[in-house]
Protein backbone atom coordinates (compact mmCIF):
# COMPACT_ATOMS: atom_id res chain seq x y z
CA UNK A 1 0.00 0.00 0.00
CA UNK A 2 0.99 3.77 -0.74
CA UNK A 3 0.40 5.30 3.03
CA UNK A 4 0.92 8.71 0.97
CA UNK A 5 4.59 8.10 0.36
CA UNK A 6 6.18 10.51 -2.41
CA UNK A 7 7.57 8.62 -5.33
CA UNK A 8 11.29 9.24 -3.70
CA UNK A 9 10.32 7.89 -0.42
CA UNK A 10 8.52 4.81 -2.26
CA UNK A 11 11.23 4.09 -4.39
CA UNK A 12 14.08 4.23 -1.19
CA UNK A 13 11.44 1.84 0.53
CA UNK A 14 11.63 -0.81 -2.31
CA UNK A 15 15.43 -0.04 -2.50
CA UNK A 16 15.89 -0.79 0.96
CA UNK A 17 13.39 -3.98 0.85
CA UNK A 18 15.30 -5.37 -1.95
CA UNK A 19 18.54 -5.01 0.00
CA UNK A 20 17.35 -6.52 2.97
CA UNK A 21 15.85 -9.78 0.93
CA UNK A 22 19.27 -10.14 -1.10
CA UNK A 23 21.76 -9.40 1.39
CA UNK A 24 20.65 -9.95 4.84
CA UNK A 25 18.15 -12.88 4.40
CA UNK A 26 20.91 -15.33 3.43
CA UNK A 27 22.43 -14.33 6.75
CA UNK A 28 19.90 -14.09 9.08
CA UNK A 29 20.25 -17.80 10.80
CA UNK A 30 23.90 -17.75 10.63
CA UNK A 31 24.17 -14.39 12.44
CA UNK A 32 21.26 -15.45 14.92
CA UNK A 33 22.92 -18.45 15.93
CA UNK A 34 26.22 -17.25 16.37
CA UNK A 35 24.97 -13.76 17.87
CA UNK A 36 26.73 -11.67 15.53
CA UNK A 37 26.42 -9.17 13.11
CA UNK A 38 28.22 -9.60 9.74
CA UNK A 39 30.62 -7.02 9.87
CA UNK A 40 30.49 -7.35 5.73
CA UNK A 41 27.06 -6.06 6.57
CA UNK A 42 28.08 -3.15 8.44
CA UNK A 43 29.97 -2.19 5.55
CA UNK A 44 27.40 -2.27 2.91
CA UNK A 45 25.12 -0.18 5.33
CA UNK A 46 27.27 2.76 5.17
CA UNK A 47 27.39 2.28 1.07
CA UNK A 48 23.36 2.38 0.91
CA UNK A 49 23.59 5.44 3.10
CA UNK A 50 21.67 3.93 5.62
CA UNK A 51 23.80 5.15 8.36
CA UNK A 52 23.48 8.98 7.86
CA UNK A 53 20.13 9.43 6.45
CA UNK A 54 19.43 12.63 8.06
CA UNK A 55 22.86 13.97 7.96
CA UNK A 56 23.86 17.08 5.97
CA UNK A 57 25.58 16.38 2.69
CA UNK A 58 28.47 18.36 3.98
CA UNK A 59 29.08 15.23 6.31
CA UNK A 60 28.47 12.75 3.69
CA UNK A 61 25.06 12.22 4.94
CA UNK A 62 22.03 11.93 2.75
CA UNK A 63 20.33 14.99 3.86
CA UNK A 64 16.82 13.49 3.95
CA UNK A 65 14.42 13.10 6.65
CA UNK A 66 13.01 11.34 9.99
CA UNK A 67 10.51 9.73 8.54
CA UNK A 68 13.21 8.14 5.34
CA UNK A 69 14.94 6.47 8.94
CA UNK A 70 12.28 5.12 9.63
CA UNK A 71 11.07 3.90 5.97
CA UNK A 72 14.68 2.02 6.05
CA UNK A 73 14.71 0.78 10.11
CA UNK A 74 11.05 -0.94 9.31
CA UNK A 75 12.52 -2.30 5.78
CA UNK A 76 15.36 -3.99 7.90
CA UNK A 77 13.70 -5.60 10.68
CA UNK A 78 11.26 -6.79 8.16
CA UNK A 79 14.03 -9.36 7.26
CA UNK A 80 16.35 -8.87 10.87
CA UNK A 81 15.58 -7.47 13.96
CA UNK A 82 18.71 -6.79 14.77
CA UNK A 83 19.78 -5.04 11.73
CA UNK A 84 16.76 -3.12 11.90
CA UNK A 85 17.67 -1.59 15.41
CA UNK A 86 21.63 -1.16 14.50
CA UNK A 87 20.65 1.62 12.05
CA UNK A 88 17.86 2.47 14.72
CA UNK A 89 20.27 3.43 16.89
CA UNK A 90 22.94 5.45 14.25
CA UNK A 91 20.36 7.56 13.00
CA UNK A 92 17.29 8.18 16.09
CA UNK A 93 19.61 8.57 18.98
CA UNK A 94 22.93 9.16 17.62
CA UNK A 95 22.95 11.17 15.02
CA UNK A 96 20.17 13.09 15.85
CA UNK A 97 21.40 13.71 19.04
CA UNK A 98 24.73 15.36 17.62
CA UNK A 99 22.18 17.17 15.17
CA UNK A 100 20.67 19.00 17.85
CA UNK A 101 23.07 19.36 20.97
CA UNK A 102 26.28 19.26 18.71
CA UNK A 103 28.39 22.37 17.72
CA UNK A 104 30.02 23.06 14.48
CA UNK A 105 33.32 21.28 15.16
CA UNK A 106 31.32 18.07 16.37
CA UNK A 107 29.57 17.57 13.76
CA UNK A 108 32.03 17.82 11.39
CA UNK A 109 34.24 15.44 13.17
CA UNK A 110 31.98 13.00 13.72
CA UNK A 111 28.43 13.43 11.45
CA UNK A 112 30.76 12.77 8.92
CA UNK A 113 32.06 9.70 9.92
CA UNK A 114 29.09 8.43 11.40
CA UNK A 115 27.69 8.91 7.67
CA UNK A 116 30.87 7.12 6.42
CA UNK A 117 32.34 4.40 8.96
CA UNK A 118 31.80 4.84 12.35
CA UNK A 119 29.28 2.90 14.18
CA UNK A 120 27.23 4.86 17.11
CA UNK A 121 25.90 3.85 20.28
CA UNK A 122 23.88 5.58 22.77
CA UNK A 123 24.68 4.74 26.77
CA UNK A 124 22.29 5.77 28.92
CA UNK A 125 21.24 3.12 30.98
CA UNK A 126 22.95 1.01 34.14
CA UNK A 127 22.09 -1.36 36.23
CA UNK A 128 19.76 0.72 38.91
CA UNK A 129 18.70 3.33 35.82
CA UNK A 130 16.17 1.74 33.50
CA UNK A 131 13.10 3.20 33.81
CA UNK A 132 14.51 5.60 36.07
CA UNK A 133 16.64 6.61 33.43
CA UNK A 134 18.44 9.98 35.52
CA UNK A 135 19.46 7.91 38.97
CA UNK A 136 23.03 7.77 37.11
CA UNK A 137 25.71 6.61 39.07
CA UNK A 138 28.81 7.11 36.41
CA UNK A 139 30.26 10.04 37.25
CA UNK A 140 32.44 12.50 35.83
CA UNK A 141 34.71 14.72 37.49
CA UNK A 142 36.11 17.93 36.32
CA UNK A 143 39.71 18.09 36.10
CA UNK A 144 42.22 20.18 34.00
CA UNK A 145 41.19 20.46 30.57
CA UNK A 146 39.27 17.82 30.47
CA UNK A 147 36.70 15.32 32.83
CA UNK A 148 37.37 11.84 34.24
CA UNK A 149 35.06 9.24 33.78
CA UNK A 150 34.06 6.53 36.26
CA UNK A 151 31.76 3.82 36.29
CA UNK A 152 29.54 1.54 34.03
CA UNK A 153 26.68 0.92 31.79
CA UNK A 154 24.70 -1.93 31.09
CA UNK A 155 22.73 -2.94 28.02
CA UNK A 156 24.47 -0.60 25.61
CA UNK A 157 23.12 -1.21 21.80
CA UNK A 158 25.90 -1.54 19.27
CA UNK A 159 28.40 -1.41 21.37
CA UNK A 160 31.09 -4.40 20.08
CA UNK A 161 30.51 -2.57 16.58
CA UNK A 162 30.34 1.03 18.16
CA UNK A 163 33.47 2.97 17.38
CA UNK A 164 31.65 6.61 19.17
CA UNK A 165 29.89 6.37 22.26
CA UNK A 166 27.18 8.99 23.38
CA UNK A 167 27.98 8.75 27.20
CA UNK A 168 26.31 10.38 29.72
CA UNK A 169 27.24 11.00 33.66
CA UNK A 170 26.72 13.18 36.48
CA UNK A 171 28.88 15.84 37.38
CA UNK A 172 27.62 17.37 40.65
CA UNK A 173 25.12 13.90 41.96
CA UNK A 174 23.47 16.82 44.53
CA UNK A 175 22.25 18.09 41.78
CA UNK A 176 20.13 15.75 40.66
CA UNK A 177 19.30 14.98 36.95
CA UNK A 178 20.63 18.69 36.44
CA UNK A 179 23.83 17.22 37.29
CA UNK A 180 23.72 14.93 34.14
CA UNK A 181 25.69 15.96 31.24
CA UNK A 182 26.64 13.90 28.07
CA UNK A 183 30.22 13.17 26.26
CA UNK A 184 31.28 11.99 23.46
CA UNK A 185 34.12 9.07 23.88
CA UNK A 186 35.63 7.58 21.12
CA UNK A 187 36.63 3.79 21.12
CA UNK A 188 39.85 3.13 22.48
CA UNK A 189 40.47 6.09 24.80
CA UNK A 190 42.45 5.57 27.66
CA UNK A 191 40.47 4.40 30.56
CA UNK A 192 37.21 3.17 28.19
CA UNK A 193 36.10 -1.11 28.38
CA UNK A 194 33.55 -2.68 26.09
CA UNK A 195 32.75 -5.30 28.68
CA UNK A 196 30.98 -8.48 28.32
CA UNK A 197 28.46 -9.16 25.85
CA UNK A 198 24.99 -9.92 26.64
CA UNK A 199 23.64 -13.37 25.55
CA UNK A 200 19.44 -12.21 24.82
CA UNK A 201 16.47 -14.17 23.85
CA UNK A 202 16.08 -11.80 20.98
CA UNK A 203 17.84 -9.25 18.39
CA UNK A 204 20.36 -11.94 19.01
CA UNK A 205 22.45 -10.27 16.47
CA UNK A 206 22.77 -6.90 17.49
CA UNK A 207 25.66 -6.43 20.04
CA UNK A 208 24.11 -5.09 23.64
CA UNK A 209 27.23 -4.68 26.18
CA UNK A 210 28.36 -3.62 29.33
CA UNK A 211 30.73 -0.47 29.74
CA UNK A 212 33.67 0.06 32.21
CA UNK A 213 35.09 3.06 32.63
CA UNK A 214 38.21 3.94 35.11
CA UNK A 215 39.77 7.27 35.54
CA UNK A 216 38.87 7.72 31.39
CA UNK A 217 40.09 11.04 30.31
CA UNK A 218 37.56 12.96 28.01
CA UNK A 219 38.14 16.17 26.49
CA UNK A 220 36.27 19.29 27.47
CA UNK A 221 35.58 19.72 23.89
CA UNK A 222 33.59 16.41 23.87
CA UNK A 223 31.16 17.49 26.45
CA UNK A 224 27.34 17.64 23.88
CA UNK A 225 25.38 20.64 24.83
CA UNK A 226 26.16 22.36 27.88
CA UNK A 227 27.69 20.53 31.06
CA UNK A 228 24.43 19.75 33.35
CA UNK A 229 22.14 19.53 30.27
CA UNK A 230 22.89 16.18 29.63
CA UNK A 231 19.19 15.03 30.64
CA UNK A 232 17.33 17.50 28.16
CA UNK A 233 19.92 15.92 25.71
CA UNK A 234 18.12 12.02 26.61
CA UNK A 235 15.06 12.90 27.47
CA UNK A 236 14.39 14.52 23.45
CA UNK A 237 16.40 11.99 21.78
CA UNK A 238 14.99 9.12 23.61
CA UNK A 239 11.56 10.89 22.48
CA UNK A 240 12.55 10.14 18.95
CA UNK A 241 14.08 7.17 19.38
CA UNK A 242 10.74 5.77 20.23
CA UNK A 243 9.38 5.94 16.75
CA UNK A 244 12.23 4.15 15.72
CA UNK A 245 11.69 1.23 17.52
CA UNK A 246 7.64 1.05 16.47
CA UNK A 247 9.28 1.28 13.32
CA UNK A 248 11.48 -1.70 14.24
CA UNK A 249 8.59 -3.46 15.68
CA UNK A 250 6.53 -3.20 12.47
CA UNK A 251 8.70 -4.62 10.31
CA UNK A 252 8.97 -7.42 12.72
CA UNK A 253 5.37 -7.57 12.02
CA UNK A 254 5.03 -7.32 8.81
CA UNK A 255 7.82 -10.17 8.34
CA UNK A 256 5.64 -12.67 10.42
CA UNK A 257 2.81 -11.73 8.97
CA UNK A 258 4.13 -12.56 5.39
CA UNK A 259 5.69 -15.72 6.21
CA UNK A 260 1.79 -16.70 8.25
CA UNK A 261 0.00 -15.74 5.03
CA UNK A 262 2.20 -17.73 2.63
CA UNK A 263 2.46 -20.60 4.57
CA UNK A 264 -1.33 -20.60 5.37
CA UNK A 265 -1.68 -21.39 1.77
CA UNK A 266 0.83 -23.95 1.49
CA UNK A 267 0.19 -26.37 4.72
CA UNK A 268 -2.80 -28.75 4.45
CA UNK A 269 -5.45 -30.01 7.16
CA UNK A 270 -8.62 -31.98 6.55
CA UNK A 271 -7.58 -32.35 2.48
CA UNK A 272 -7.59 -28.36 1.64
CA UNK A 273 -5.18 -25.56 2.78
CA UNK A 274 -5.65 -23.75 6.29
CA UNK A 275 -5.99 -20.45 4.22
CA UNK A 276 -9.18 -21.90 3.56
CA UNK A 277 -10.48 -22.13 7.01
CA UNK A 278 -12.58 -19.27 8.28
CA UNK A 279 -10.71 -19.60 11.70
CA UNK A 280 -7.72 -18.90 10.04
CA UNK A 281 -8.60 -16.51 7.32
CA UNK A 282 -9.87 -14.27 10.52
CA UNK A 283 -6.58 -14.61 12.67
CA UNK A 284 -4.92 -13.09 9.83
CA UNK A 285 -7.27 -10.90 8.88
CA UNK A 286 -7.34 -9.32 12.39
CA UNK A 287 -3.28 -9.62 12.86
CA UNK A 288 -3.33 -7.50 9.64
CA UNK A 289 -5.84 -5.10 10.81
CA UNK A 290 -3.49 -4.40 13.97
CA UNK A 291 -0.24 -4.14 11.35
CA UNK A 292 -2.12 -1.44 9.64
CA UNK A 293 -3.02 0.27 12.81
CA UNK A 294 -0.05 0.21 14.54
CA UNK A 295 2.32 1.31 10.62
CA UNK A 296 -0.08 4.31 10.59
CA UNK A 297 0.87 5.45 14.39
CA UNK A 298 4.24 5.19 14.05
CA UNK A 299 4.46 6.92 9.80
CA UNK A 300 2.21 9.93 11.66
CA UNK A 301 4.51 10.20 14.70
CA UNK A 302 7.26 10.72 12.25
CA UNK A 303 5.55 12.63 10.14
CA UNK A 304 4.58 15.52 12.88
CA UNK A 305 8.54 15.18 13.97
CA UNK A 306 10.03 16.24 10.42
CA UNK A 307 7.30 18.60 10.37
CA UNK A 308 8.55 20.28 13.57
CA UNK A 309 4.75 19.84 15.21
CA UNK A 310 4.87 18.02 18.89
CA UNK A 311 5.26 14.65 18.98
CA UNK A 312 5.39 13.15 22.00
CA UNK A 313 2.12 12.02 22.76
CA UNK A 314 1.82 10.25 19.46
CA UNK A 315 5.62 9.15 19.73
CA UNK A 316 4.51 7.35 22.71
CA UNK A 317 1.38 5.91 21.69
CA UNK A 318 3.04 4.66 18.60
CA UNK A 319 5.60 2.32 20.62
CA UNK A 320 3.34 1.29 23.23
CA UNK A 321 0.49 -0.20 20.32
CA UNK A 322 3.39 -1.60 17.80
CA UNK A 323 5.52 -2.87 20.39
CA UNK A 324 2.08 -5.03 21.91
CA UNK A 325 0.91 -5.50 18.28
CA UNK A 326 4.39 -7.41 17.37
CA UNK A 327 4.53 -9.64 20.09
CA UNK A 328 0.65 -10.64 19.06
CA UNK A 329 1.53 -10.64 15.31
CA UNK A 330 4.16 -13.00 15.77
CA UNK A 331 2.54 -15.37 18.19
CA UNK A 332 -0.42 -15.86 15.47
CA UNK A 333 2.26 -16.74 13.08
CA UNK A 334 3.30 -19.50 15.41
CA UNK A 335 0.39 -20.65 15.32
CA UNK A 336 -0.42 -20.71 12.02
CA UNK A 337 2.91 -22.63 11.59
CA UNK A 338 1.86 -24.87 13.94
CA UNK A 339 4.22 -27.06 15.56
CA UNK A 340 6.84 -25.81 12.80
CA UNK A 341 6.33 -22.60 14.23
CA UNK A 342 7.81 -23.80 17.57
CA UNK A 343 10.93 -24.90 15.58
CA UNK A 344 14.30 -22.92 14.40
CA UNK A 345 13.90 -24.46 10.64
CA UNK A 346 11.09 -21.96 10.25
CA UNK A 347 11.29 -17.86 10.57
CA UNK A 348 8.55 -17.13 13.03
CA UNK A 349 10.22 -17.72 15.99
CA UNK A 350 12.61 -15.88 15.60
CA UNK A 351 10.29 -12.89 14.78
CA UNK A 352 8.21 -14.28 17.88
CA UNK A 353 11.66 -13.62 20.14
CA UNK A 354 12.82 -9.95 18.49
CA UNK A 355 9.08 -8.95 19.29
CA UNK A 356 9.38 -9.15 22.87
CA UNK A 357 12.11 -6.52 23.52
CA UNK A 358 10.01 -3.62 21.80
CA UNK A 359 8.23 -3.45 25.00
CA UNK A 360 11.25 -3.05 27.22
CA UNK A 361 13.74 -0.89 25.87
CA UNK A 362 13.67 3.21 25.14
CA UNK A 363 10.99 3.17 27.72
CA UNK A 364 8.99 0.38 28.88
CA UNK A 365 5.03 -0.14 27.75
CA UNK A 366 4.40 1.05 31.37
CA UNK A 367 6.43 4.22 30.94
CA UNK A 368 4.59 5.12 27.66
CA UNK A 369 1.04 5.29 28.84
CA UNK A 370 2.55 7.10 31.96
CA UNK A 371 3.86 9.59 29.12
CA UNK A 372 0.39 9.01 27.37
CA UNK A 373 -1.34 9.82 30.74
CA UNK A 374 0.43 12.73 31.42
CA UNK A 375 -0.29 14.59 28.71
CA UNK A 376 -3.79 13.93 28.30
CA UNK A 377 -3.99 15.05 32.12
CA UNK A 378 -2.11 18.28 31.65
Amino acid sequence: MSYFLSDEEAAFRDAVRQFAEDKIKPLVNKMDQEAQMDPGLVKQFFEMGLMGIESPEKYGGAGSTFFMACLAVEELSRVDGSCGVLVDVQNTLVTNALLKWGNEAQKEKYLSKLSKEYVGSYCLSESGSGSDAFALQCRAEKKGSGYVLNGHKLWITNAKEASVFLVFATIDKSLGYKGITAFIVEKGTKGFTVGKKEDKLGIRASSTCELLFENCEVPVENVLGEPGKGYKTAIETLNEGRIGIGAQMIGVAAGALEAAINYSKTRSQFGKSISQFQGIQFQLAEAATELEAARLLVYNAARLKDSGKPFLKEAAMAKLFSSKMAEHVCSVAIDVYGGNGFTKEYPVEKFYRDAKIGQIYEGTSNMQLQTIAKILLD
